[in-house]
């Protein structure tokens, strides 16, 4: 049972990793898979032949998507999207709960149809994620800030990636410091209103007050000031 009541109107932390710890991405379809799942699976719209944008996705850095459907997901979302980072065993997003009980039906969506492929593909059977994912609460507005950060300053932890996060394809990161590539399948404007440039925003990532440590158990940064 979730902890946490999720309620209409308020931001969360929402992540999962793979059972037993294992990695959930094992080659790059697999995490371009994930990502498309994530951006695209906001509303009940669906998608059919995803192995079309993602073979799209591997030769040009996009989706290939009819902009009628993304109209569609958009006015009929479950929530919003405000920032994310995957990594090899284990995923981070902040949502904003449009519609009551929409986190949950997100999640089972993108958590069921990516379990499926990635069981199909790989010939396995059973749970690929760690029981269901895990929600936290985003009390206020400093906790909102660090936490961006922190998800943010995750990919520093993959080989040859530290201090080379903003250019992270797997992470909004750089749709802060650079032009978001979503448009409004990433709604990072309560974040990015409160700076005067990607650039500021990036200084503040850098120095932000959250801890190096997290609670390993549910992968949530501990706050010095919260």
């Amino acid at each position: 049972m979730r902890k946490i009541k999720i309620t209409q109107g308020e931001y969360y932390h929402v992540f999962n990793r793979g059972n037993n710890k294992q990695d959930i991405f094992l080659d790059d379809r697999d995490w371009i898979r994930f990502l498309f799942l994530v951006l695209y699976f906001q509303s009940p719209v669906s998608v059919y032949n995803l192995s079309r944008p993602v073979s799209y996705f591997v030769r040009h850095s996009v989706f290939n998507i009819d902009n009628q459907i993304v109209e569609k997901i958009i006015a009929n979302q479950y929530l919003e999207l405000a920032c994310f980072a995957f990594m090899p065993n284990h995923f981070h997003l902040i949502v904003y709960e449009k519609k009551e009980k929409g986190i949950s039906q997100y999640m089972q969506r993108v958590l069921n149809a990516y379990t499926k492929y990635f069981n199909a593909k790989y010939k396995k059977t059973g749970h690929l994620f760690q029981g269901p994912f895990k929600a936290v609460h985003i009390e206020n507005n400093e906790q909102l800030l660090n936490l961006s950060a922190y998800i943010h300053r995750n990919p520093r932890e993959i080989k040859n990636w530290k201090n080379r996060e903003p250019l992270y394809v797997f992470s909004s990161y750089q749709d802060y410091f650079k032009e978001n590539r979503w448009g409004n399948l990433l709604k990072n404007q309560i974040i990015m209103e409160q700076f005067s440039s990607g650039e500021d925003y990036k200084k503040f990532t850098d120095t932000s007050g959250t801890k190096k440590e997290t609670d390993d158990e549910n992968m949530t940064p501990l706050f010095l000031d919260l």
